[in-house]
């Protein structure tokens, strides 16, 4: 035996696969792992580095099933802000996933990502993706255009993408809300097709969202079939994850089933009062199909919180045809109580978040030109202006240019809590990395929230079974081969970490802290993270699937 490039040595070996941590010895060479028993290294080559993993958990890396980090690495100059060009925040976005141990993160979810488009279509939606993501990112062809975007830019963890119906839609059709004509569709699926057959890792959709919103059921099953032949999954932000949660359930269910592509629902929630404790039948009924054969997952993030943009509040017709024409809807006071009266009494097949909750529930995360609007809820700045809220969301909205992201506290713990311990379910941030303001603190602290809290604090997941939900079984349902598991020839993405102090420091008023516990980060055979703090190796890479 030849030695090591590094030997992480003394840990308590937690491999991804659910089964009891053991003693052993971990070797890394040419990116690769290798399980040895306790000092077994030493005695036959030891190693160029050697770290010392006594009283520490040594599991693979994390895998962020669900994220909205398709354009962070490509904002600035850089690429992490590292330059100055945004002042710092752009290299903070970027090293928190690191940090909290990902190597791994799978965006394009929620029917939103940077590809694909008809070449006629990419000017108009670069303008769109500027708004989405906080800058000048681009939007491609394909997987492939971006793929090569990001492979020009050093990363210290790696990536992949679904493919993003909404993106799909916008780029055949536009922002328009209309069903998709045959040839449309059938161009649709053809570049779906090209993706996927280039490396994407399933289709995705945000059916609460404009333009996804606008397809019906029909033309969903149609893309998912294109996805099932490819044996990818089909993954969906479901149409109402409020008043509506179950129905909406059974129009995935029913996708699934027609186009015969596994199912995994995003960031499962019963959100909103009139939806409160309706895990207690969405899960049942998840376990339930599965029992029957069929292949369901689902992801959670640990917060009784989530994040979107200011403009998902409005009705799905305020947004027909783009930012341009809510923008001017917003400027027509007809059209605003028009709004109102919508919110008031609800729309056929719409979440309606703030009917199902309320104005004093929305905060604003993010609005660049009203920084001290940022962290307040619309009910309070409404309030303090004399203004009504819709008004005063609309106000923003245009001053903004539609550039306003929020939190809406709209979850109850103990549905979290039930979505956790479901033994189908894995991790996933949901992080929305964009800079300036207040971003949701998961994307800096979901996994060691997990960890800490859950585990440690709660004991509502094992040990074991938390890093299975955040590796083993997150690579096993995207199809990342060789990942997620610590055992000879897989892939080195490692992480390290103490169990007795691992623990999430983001807040909502601090997003961004990194958390405690997590000692080493070992991504595509480098340590990116030693001491909790980023050592600059950037082996990263976009991974093809």
């Amino acid at each position: 035996m030849t030695g090591f490039d590094l030997l992480i040595r003394g840990g308590l070996l937690v491999d991804g696969t659910g089964r009891p941590g053991r003693p052993a010895d971990v070797g890394v060479a040419a990116g690769r792992l290798t399980v040895l028993a306790p000092g077994e290294a030493l005695r036959t080559g030891g190693a160029a580095e050697v770290i010392d993993a006594r009283g520490r958990v040594v599991s693979p890396g994390f895998v962020d099933v669900h994220t909205h980090s398709d354009g962070v690495t490509l904002l600035g100059r850089s690429g992490d802000g590292s330059d100055g060009s945004d002042g710092g925040s752009g290299r903070a976005l970027v090293r928190a996933s690191v940090l909290q141990g990902v190597t791994t993160e799978i965006c394009g979810n929620c029917g939103s990502g940077l590809f694909p488009a008809l070449p006629e279509r990419l000017p108009a939606m670069r303008a769109e993706a500027r708004i989405t993501f906080g800058g000048d990112v681009g939007v491609y062809a394909d997987f492939a255009g971006f793929a090569a975007a990001h492979a020009r830019v050093p990363r210290a963890n790696h990536l992949t993408s679904l493919v993003g119906h909404g993106t799909l839609r916008a780029g055949v059709l536009g922002p328009v809300d209309r069903p998709a004509r045959p040839a449309e569709l059938r161009t649709m699926c053809a570049l779906l097709d090209a993706s996927l057959s280039q490396g994407a890792a399933g289709l995705s959709t945000g059916l609460i969202y404009t333009p996804g919103s606008y397809a019906g059921t029909d033309e969903v099953v149609a893309l998912a079939a294109v996805a099932a032949r490819h044996g990818k999954p089909y993954v969906t932000h479901l149409r109402d994850e409020m008043s509506r949660v179950e129905e909406a359930l059974e129009e995935a269910i029913e996708i699934s089933r027609r186009s015969g592509a596994a199912l995994h629902v995003s960031h499962h929630k019963t959100a909103g009062r009139y939806a409160w404790g309706r895990t207690e039948r969405t899960l049942p009924r998840i376990a339930a199909l599965r029992a029957e054969g069929m292949d369901v997952t689902c992801d959670v993030y640990p917060y009784t919180a989530g994040s979107t943009a200011l403009a998902a509040m409005l009705p799905p017709w305020a947004n027909d045809g783009g930012l341009g024409a809510l923008t001017a809807r917003l400027g027509d006071p007809a059209e605003r109580d028009r709004m109102r009266r919508a919110i008031a009494e609800g729309v056929p097949g719409w979440e309606n978040t703030v009917g199902n909750g309320g104005w004093d529930r929305i905060s604003i995360a993010c609005a660049p030109r009203h920084p001290l609007a940022e962290g307040r809820t619309i009910a309070d700045l409404a309030a303090s202006a004399g203004a009504d809220p819709l008004d005063m969301a609309a106000d923003l909205l245009v001053a903004e240019a539609g550039e306003v992201t929020i939190i809406s506290h709209s979850m109850v713990e103990e549905d979290v809590r039930r979505v956790l311990a479901a033994p189908y379910t894995m991790i996933g941030s949901d992080g929305v990395p964009k800079p300036g303001g207040r971003p949701h603190p998961r994307w800096a602290g979901t996994f060691p929230r997990v960890l800490g809290r859950y585990v440690r604090e709660l004991g509502l997941l094992g040990l074991e079974e938390a890093v299975h939900k955040m590796t083993g079984m997150a690579a096993a349902r995207f199809g990342l081969t060789g990942r997620g598991v610590i055992r000879d020839g897989a892939h080195a993405d490692l992480v390290v970490f103490d169990p007795a102090a691992v623990a999430d420091l983001a807040t909502f008023t601090e997003p961004l802290l990194p958390p405690a516990g997590i000692d080493v980060v070992v991504a595509g055979g480098q340590v990116v993270v030693r001491d909790g703090a980023e050592t600059g190796a950037r082996p990263g890479s976009v991974l093809a699937l």
